[in-house]
Order: C-alpha cells, then sequence, then structure tokens
C-alpha cells in the first residue's frame, strides 16, 4: 500500500516537472531573451515569426548545398584561352531550376504581360514587344529553318523544349516577374491577399510587385483595400484597437527570396554535381562533365552507348545516325531527356548553352574576391518624393532604353518602385564599395589600367588607351523619332568586351563535346539572342547552410 502511495506522489511530481517545464519552454520561445517582454504579443509590440522552420523550396527549384571547390578548367587548355585558370572558390548553399525554362514557362510569362498590359494599348504595345522571344533567330542563310521560326515558341510540341531568341535582359525580366507571381500565390495561400485577386484584380493601374508591398503594401494594388484586407486572415488588433499583422514583412518568413540568373560560380558548382567527389573537407577537381567518366556516352548495362547530353558530334552530325548512335534531337531536346546530375539538374551540359549573372571578363580576379564570387553588381536604392514617400511607377511614367540593335525595351513597369543609383549617402567613409556600377572594378576602369598614373586623363584617353577599347555603334532617334542607325567604322578597335556583355555558360545542341565542361566560359552582347542560349533561375538560400539541419557538425 505504501508504495503504490509513494509511486502516486512520484508520477504527480513528474507530471508536474513535465508541465512547468513546457510552460517554461512555451514561454521563454515567445518571449525577448533581450528584454524579457512578450513576442507576438496579442495586445501589439514586437511581432516576429518565432516558429519558422527553414526556407520553403519554391515553385521549379532544387536545393544545392554549398561548398568549396575548384572553379575554372581543370583539363588541358587546348585553345588557350587563359580566361579559366583553376581557383579556389566558396559557393553559400541556393536553390536552381531543375530544368531549363520552357517554352510553355515563358509562354506563361507573356500571356500575363498581355493581359495586364494589352499590346493594342500604344502605352504598352512597347511593354509586350520588348518582352516577346525573337524567334528570328533559327534563320539561316544556307538553311531552311522556318518551321521553327513559325512554331517552336508557341506550338504545343515544343511546350517543354528550352526557350530561345530571349537575351540576357529578357532572362532578368523574366525571373523579376516570376519572383512576383510566386509571392503573390504566398500570400494568397497565407491569407494576407484576397484568393485569386491575380485574376480579378489585376491591371497595369492594380497589380503586385514584392518590392513594393515590403516597403509601401499600402500601393500594392493600387492602394486596394479590398485585395489587401480580403485574404482569409482574421484581423488582430492591439490593446488600443489597432489593427496589427495586416500585412506581411520579411519577419514573417512567408515573402520568398528573389528568383535571378545564377552567378558563373554558382553555376558551375551546380553543374559538375561533385557530391560524390569529396575529399575531407573539399571537392576534388580533375571533373570533365556534369556526369562521372571521360566520356560522353553512358557505361550502364541498361544504357550502354547512349549519349549523355545533346551536342554536336561531328561535322554534319548534329544527332547521330537515324535509329542507331542517336542522341535523340537534332536541335533542342525536351528537358529532361537525359540523366540528371548527382544535384537533381538537367541538362547542365548541351541542349542549349544558360545565361549567367555575371558581366564578362578575361579573369576571375580570385585575388580580391573568393566568397560567392560575382562581377556585375550596380548598387541602387528606392527614389524618394519629396514628402517621403518611396516614388511608385504609375502607366504613365514607364521609361524605355534603346539596345544597341535599336530595340526597345521597358526599364521599369507600373507598380514597382523607381530605383537611382546609390550615392555619398550609402558610401561615405565605408571601406567595402564607394560607388554604385562596380561592374568595372579591379579591371577595365581607370583605375585599372596600365596607362593609370597621376596625370592620368580619362574624357582625353577614352578611346585610344582605355583598358576594353569596344566598338561603338550609334542609336539615336531624330526630332521626328525615326530611329538612326551608325556603325562603328574605327580600325582602332581592339576588342568585343566592354560593360554590357555576359558570360554564358555550357555546351548546347550546335556545339562540340569540348563545350560541354562547366567550366568553358563564353561572352555575348546581353541585348542580343542567339538559337542556342536559353537560361534556368536560382534563388539564394536564407538561414542554415544545409537542409533540414540546424545543428553544427565538426
Amino acid at each position: 500500500m505504501k508504495n503504490v502511495f509513494n509511486l502516486r506522489i512520484i508520477l504527480a511530481l513528474t507530471l508536474s516537472l513535465a508541465m512547468f517545464s513546457c510552460k517554461k519552454s512555451s514561454s521563454s520561445k515567445n518571449s525577448s531573451r533581450a528584454t524579457g517582454w512578450n513576442i507576438n504579443d496579442k495586445n501589439g509590440g514586437f511581432q516576429y515569426n518565432t516558429n519558422f522552420k527553414e526556407q520553403e523550396t519554391a515553385p521549379g527549384l532544387v536545393f544545392i548545398e554549398g561548398g568549396t571547390f575548384t572553379m575554372g578548367k581543370v583539363q588541358d587548355d587546348v585553345m588557350h584561352d587563359w580566361n579559366n585558370s583553376p581557383n579556389q572558390q566558396h559557393v553559400q548553399s541556393f536553390y536552381m531550376d531543375e530544368t531549363e525554362v520552357t517554352n510553355m514557362m515563358y509562354l506563361e510569362y507573356l500571356d500575363w504581360i498581355k493581359r495586364v498590359y494589352p499590346p493594342d494599348d500604344p502605352n504598352f504595345r512597347l511593354i509586350y514587344d520588348g518582352a516577346l522571344p525573337d524567334t528570328l533567330v533559327w534563320r539561316n542563310r544556307l538553311g531552311y529553318a522556318e518551321m521553327m521560326t513559325e512554331n517552336y515558341l508557341r506550338h504545343p510540341g515544343y511546350a517543354e523544349y528550352p526557350v530561345v531568341g530571349v537575351s540576357w535582359i529578357q532572362a532578368v525580366e523574366f525571373a523579376n516577374w516570376r519572383t512576383d507571381r510566386v509571392n503573390e500565390m504566398y500570400l494568397q495561400d497565407a491569407g494576407y491577399l484576397k484568393r485569386d485577386s491575380h485574376l480579378t484584380d489585376t491591371s497595369a493601374d492594380s497589380n503586385f510587385n514584392t518590392d513594393t508591398y515590403i516597403t509601401a503594401p499600402t500601393e500594392t494594388f493600387g492602394g486596394n483595400e479590398e485585395v489587401l484586407k480580403g485574404g482569409k486572415r482574421k484581423a488582430r488588433t492591439d490593446a488600443e484597437g489597432n489593427e496589427i499583422n495586416v500585412y506581411a514583412s520579411r519577419e514573417t518568413g512567408v515573402i520568398s527570396p528573389k528568383y535571378r540568373l545564377p552567378s558563373e560560380a554558382e553555376w558551375e558548382y551546380a553543374a559538375l554535381g561533385m557530391s560524390e567527389l569529396r575529399n575531407y573537407n573539399t571537392y576534388r577537381g580533375r571533373k570533365k562533365y556534369p556526369w562521372n567518366g571521360q566520356y560522353t556516352r553512358s557505361g550502364k548495362r541498361k544504357s550502354r552507348g547512349d549519349q549523355l547530353a545533346n551536342f554536336k558530334q561531328g561535322k554534319g552530325d548534329y544527332g547521330g545516325i537515324a535509329g542507331w548512335s542517336d542522341d535523340g534531337a537534332d536541335i533542342t531536346a525536351q528537358v529532361m531527356s537525359y540523366e540528371a546530375n548527382d544535384y537533381g539538374l538537367y541538362d547542365m551540359a548541351g541542349n542549349v548553352a544558360e545565361w549567367v549573372a555575371d558581366v564578362y571578363r578575361p579573369i576571375v580576379d580570385d585575388e580580391f574576391n573568393d566568397f560567392n564570387y560575382y562581377r556585375g553588381n550596380v548598387y541602387t536604392k528606392n527614389a524618394i518624393n519629396d514628402d517621403g514617400t518611396v516614388k511608385i511607377v504609375t502607366p504613365e511614367e514607364v521609361v524605355y532604353d534603346t539596345l544597341s540593335n535599336g530595340k526597345l525595351v521597358a526599364r521599369n513597369l507600373p507598380g514597382e518602385i523607381l530605383q537611382v543609383p546609390v550615392d555619398e549617402n550609402e558610401t561615405y567613409l565605408r571601406t567595402n564599395f564607394d560607388t554604385s556600377d562596380n561592374r568595372n572594378y579591379r579591371d577595365g576602369d581607370a583605375r585599372s589600367s596600365r596607362y593609370y598614373n597621376e596625370s592620368f586623363d580619362e574624357e582625353e584617353t577614352a578611346n585610344t588607351r582605355k583598358m576594353y577599347n569596344s566598338p561603338k555603334h550609334n542609336i539615336e532617334r531624330d526630332s521626328s523619332g525615326n530611329l538612326i542607325k551608325e556603325y562603328d567604322k574605327s580600325n582602332d578597335r581592339t576588342s568585343l568586351i566592354n560593360d554590357k556583355v555576359r558570360v554564358y555558360k555550357g555546351g548546347s545542341w550546335k556545339d562540340r563535346d569540348y563545350w560541354l565542361d562547366p567550366a568553358q566560359r563564353r561572352f555575348f552582347p546581353q541585348d542580343m539572342a542567339t538559337d542556342y542560349i536559353g537560361f534556368r533561375c536560382a534563388m539564394s538560400r536564407v538561414g542554415s547552410k544545409s537542409k533540414g539541419k540546424n545543428k553544427t557538425k565538426n
């Protein structure tokens, strides 16, 4: 009897301690370690998502755990380009599209633009025209390709083929649009926005932009409160009756980081797929293709002899002999036609080459930086009105840029926050940057030139002694608005490199296997397109380096 009594006392004490520890744990999670005050108090005060686990994988992406690797060509440089010398880099964890952006994905983008900015409206016609891929890239002076010119982009037979004819500028604009549409979906699902508002309430005067929503949420959708407060979330009020948590902020964890083009270092790291080639805490080099081995054909018993990518096998040989030794494609191939690499990424060799974010330079300046390397930073900030509010672009204020080929593209779209270069307010006494445009840093600007000295006159020597003396074709409009095009006929030009040429990586259906090496790098003008360059998007990882693992490993 006594033993039963003692057992009951022990059980009661155990339950009490458990309840106390749970209460303490719960309380500590929702109270500040800085002040002791409650977080997310129903009466107001500091609001923060204390239940956030990790970043949700956005549509179309796969996770790439970052690490250290040898960037650059580790095979013999038979072409003697000397523009991809091996160097050790560290890449942060990120996400990348499982496949190249397809025709159907891009057509969804065009459909949205056509609905929101109708091209039959003279104010918006150039927005739609500027987003259209150049289907004429398929034409060949001595080849018949009108079938691709007319059908490749829109016919369902090519729906899951990679989009081509897209310039670097157009690829960036697609990524920006994709960011807004995904975050719009997330906010609808979380109850912050009215359900289906992207279909029923979206127009040129009323649409969603991620940066605008974060900075000035009441300006999104043209200030339409029916959309902004029409979600399924129940309104909360503080002790004074004021509404709180009406709009999602970064602190909620609901808003996703932006889709963007991958950096060259990220793309090369992801293409190599070296997760099985670890040596202590670094990845070994000597990897020639996104797959293991030194050959382009499969060595597996079931698929022995099959090509592992879509590329040009020899002169006049774009796919092998029909029915035998065939890689399954003569132009591009449907995405996922070949095996993925160890990261789960398809077509990181062959099919189409891909735009990356970087401005091209013959060197990778690892002496200055070996962490998340990227050349192309142009820092901007929000434009501010006289009353201190951010300046939102209206349909009447869209600015267009004239490209080197004479085409016009919208620099900004209605609903976005106007961006201006950073100035001394942001750069004064900083040690990490001192100018808005850093594309030339340590390679290409006056301070980098071999002619730089105390008496260097950049204006006087701009055309004769500049490091990258590329052609400057003249594009301007006369008083009637007619376009005047003048070729640069100078005989003194020494390079095709300037601040508007971008890196593209990977071989294509038009390339020999030499270009399938992920270390290979080439460049092309950012405002032009071809029939062999496509793209895929990436997204930065927030939080822990490893997915699902928050504890530090030894």
